[in-house]
């Protein structure tokens, strides 16, 4: 008998998790400004439950939509009824989510250094911050661990500094995961600072940044989203604050920024994705980047990992001005994007965040581009829609391998190139 409060317990962790059986992911191309309003409008309507996970933009450019299974019958006809072309890109959501913990289980196994840790698998929270610990007990003299605040739900903020000595020298922020559900970044992240710490006095590029900069890293930038992917929800995207005036939880890290707060492109639906939040840097998992920017004053590169499109971005997001070092950005993208499809052949486009892919306000490369920092990118990492937000594990390093490539270009033009 002892053995049933066991089973009941595993009964209620299994029960808690949603589920996504039957769920599709329909890839839609809208013909114009029209179908365009549509889309955004069956976007808002709540009782669908619908989850953009790229969201209309412009004529001819495709949206991925995530439709419960309840709702697929009234989506499509919806669709159908306007005339707006949809194809299925993803026939069963869960089925790849269920690939996905084959993977994890496999890879569940407490390591005791970095080399035998395994880069080609998702990992969870503790995992993370428990490697964390493992590669600054491997490279003392490098990395090190700080805490620059702590999370809605009182998670530390963990951010892995790498540094040769001195005091006040210039730096490269790098951050991962800032979505919750994007695990191919967190992944990303991981792999990236065991090879910075790795190729210390073996890469000649990384020995020369790390000789005159420092290398801030903050793999796990939502921790209460990303715990909540693996308990409970695994599209989870936003933070888990509660909003007073609403049931629904949640504010997207990346509308949060005072950077055009609260302008097209953000929603003030806190059921939304894209929630702006009550004020700018109202989420402290925001609010703690941006003490630690302002504290610190010298970041020259600062580049946030997101995916999935494959998509090399610069500012603007929130107005159509362009900014006052376009054509360095512009620059230094083409070549960063050359690098990367050199080792695999992975494409990627580039440019503004408003003429690339849409307008959106808030975002965090525009708050720090407008803090003086000039070398402000972010990414959007593989697929291009195939798989989403559902990367297969066997991805993992290859996406890792040629972002890096991309990465050093960025951070040696920072390094070389001191304004």
């Amino acid at each position: 008998m002892k053995i049933l409060p066991v089973f009941a317990a595993l009964v209620a962790a299994a029960c808690s998790e949603q589920l996504f059986v039957g769920d599709q992911v329909l890839r839609i191309t809208a013909s114009d400004e029209e179908q365009i309003t549509l889309l955004r409008v069956l976007g808002e309507q709540a009782e669908l439950q619908v989850d953009f996970w790229r969201h209309p933009t412009s004529p001819g450019q495709p949206a991925d939509l995530r439709v419960p299974f309840p709702s697929l019958q009234a989506v499509k006809i919806f669709l159908e009824s306007n005339s707006i072309s949809y194809s299925i890109m993803i026939e069963d959501v869960q089925e790849l989510l269920d690939e996905e913990k084959k993977t994890m289980t496999k890879s569940r196994r407490v390591e005791r250094s970095t080399s035998t840790f395994d880069f080609a698998s998702y990992h969870t929270i503790d995992e993370i911050y428990y490697w964390m610990d493992m590669l600054v007990d491997d490279h003392p003299s490098l990395v090190s661990k700080i805490q620059i605040g702590q999370s809605y739900e009182n998670r530390p903020l963990y951010v892995l500094k790498f540094s040769t000595g001195g005091s006040n020298r210039s730096a490269i922020w790098l951050d991962t995961g800032i979505h919750s559900r994007e695990w191919i970044t967190q992944a990303t992240g991981i792999w990236t600072a065991n090879k910075i710490a790795k190729e210390y006095g073996q890469d000649p590029s990384v020995t020369a940044i790390l000789d005159s900069m420092d290398i801030f890293f903050e793999i796990v930038t939502n921790p209460d989203g990303f715990a909540f992917t693996h308990s409970s929800n695994r599209m989870w995207r936003k933070t888990r604050s509660i909003n007073p005036s609403s049931h629904c939880v949640g504010v997207d890290p990346n509308r949060n920024w005072d950077a055009g707060f609260g302008g097209p492109g953000a929603s003030g639906n806190p059921c939304s994705e894209t929630y702006h939040g009550p004020y700018a840097n109202s989420e402290p998992e925001v609010k703690a980047i941006v003490d630690f920017v302002k504290n610190h004053g010298n970041i020259k590169a600062f580049v946030s990992i997101h995916s999935y499109s494959q998509l090399l971005f610069y500012p603007y997001g929130y107005t159509s001005t362009p900014v006052p070092d376009q054509k360095e950005l512009d620059q230094i993208s083409k070549k960063a994007v050359a690098a990367l499809s050199s080792l695999y052949g992975t494409n990627y486009k580039y440019g503004s965040i408003i003429t690339t892919i849409y307008q959106a306000s808030g975002g965090t490369i525009d708050w720090t581009y407008n803090q003086g920092i000039k070398y402000s990118f972010t990414f959007e990492l593989r697929d291009t829609g195939r798989y989403g937000f559902l990367l297969p594990a066997k991805e993992i390093v290859p996406t890792a391998q040629e972002t890096w490539l991309a990465l050093k270009v960025i951070m040696l033009h920072a390094r070389n190139h001191p304004y």
